[in-house]
């Protein structure tokens, strides 16, 4: 087995760890409901990246607060003036080593933002740069490829929102996430090593908080398999990047509860009417499924439709571990990549 697999599997002990020590995620949550305003900050690269644009989709839909992607460059470079007194600025992290991050959250907090961190490693730089910090607890990562860190990050994500919401509906179904990632992890998606294994190029789709998802699997799919994936929303692939979607073009489609799976469904039904090749990753009972003609990748659901990209992204990661073994790459050791990337 891969360190990579091995250590996406040992996720649900991730976020059962989370769960049991929540009282930093509630105080957080409570200062935020109280002086949080304006606009939110996201800091992040990569795979955290992913986990802020998870992050960000539930903080716009649930809480009604916009939340932009801060480039490190624009403070770190061009040493902008930002004006973000009080706003929240959250960055993710595996490592908290990265320079331009330490730099941005010493900026940021020196101009009045309340500066948190989301990192697996607590003792870090980053750690230090804010006033506060979420530990993720998901211990050592090993494998280039980050996994149980990335899951750490979103469930880390949801909880925070949650509380801050006051949603007691959401806070009590974040208890099913452990028990549903154990079961996605068994989920059975050898169809798509079949259907992947030989490409070189494809698409990979979401939309609100799976675009997030889709985000994460593109990247996997580039560093662990080699192969130029991209990621783009339902809505947006209908514009230029539908150019490139003809015959036996591969799509993955991450297609989970919530208002935007109808639309996916769509997609994915007019897309295979062309003849594209249509990997289509949504729960078995969904209503429709079988009239997409899509090959279908079981999805697990949890206790609430916001938490069932958590699940996705585990059967994601299982099946990337094997479809770089089949395509004779080493998902642990990615050409090219390092564990912490040092950008500055």
């Amino acid at each position: 087995m891969s360190r990579m697999l091995d250590e996406a599997l040992s996720s649900p002990a991730v976020v059962a760890a989370q769960l049991a020590e929540p009282s930093r995620v509630e105080a957080l949550a409570a200062l935020l409901a109280a002086r949080a305003e304006g606009v939110a900050l996201t800091v992040a690269r990569g795979s955290s990246d992913h986990a802020a644009s998870y992050f960000a989709s539930l903080v716009m839909s649930r809480i009604g607060m916009p939340v932009a992607s801060l480039p490190m460059s624009v403070a770190t470079l061009q040493h902008a003036p930002l004006q973000v007194k009080g706003r929240l600025a959250l960055a993710f992290s595996q490592s908290g080593r990265s320079p331009d991050l330490v730099r941005t959250m010493e900026l940021l907090r020196e101009a009045g933002a309340l500066t948190v961190s989301a990192v697996n490693v607590p003792v870090s730089p980053l750690a230090d740069a804010c006033e506060w910090t979420l530990p993720i607890l998901a211990g050592a990562e090993v494998s280039v490829a980050a996994t149980k860190s990335y899951i750490g990050m979103v469930s880390m994500s949801a909880q925070l929102v949650a509380h801050w919401q006051r949603d007691q509906v959401l806070i009590d179904a974040l208890r099913s996430v452990p028990d549903a990632l154990s079961d996605a992890g068994t989920r059975d998606w050898s169809a798509a090593i079949d259907v992947l294994a030989g490409i070189e190029r494809m698409i990979v789709i979401g939309r609100g908080p799976g675009l997030a998802i889709a985000q994460e699997a593109a990247l996997k799919l580039k560093e662990t398999s080699g192969i130029q994936a991209e990621a783009f929303s339902s809505a947006e692939v209908r514009h230029g990047p539908m150019e490139l979607i003809d015959r036996d073009y591969p799509l993955l489609v991450f297609a989970p509860r919530g208002p935007e799976q109808a639309g996916l469904l769509t997609l994915a039904t007019d897309m295979r009417a062309r003849g594209a090749r249509v990997l289509l990753a949504a729960p078995t009972d969904t209503d429709g499924i079988d009239g997409t003609g899509a090959m279908t990748l079981p999805l697990t659901t949890t206790a609430h439709d916001a938490l069932d990209p958590i699940a996705a992204i585990l059967s994601f990661y299982v099946m990337a571990a094997s479809l770089a073994d089949a395509r004779g790459r080493n998902p642990d050791t990615p050409r090219h990549l390092n564990k912490v990337t040092e950008t500055f």
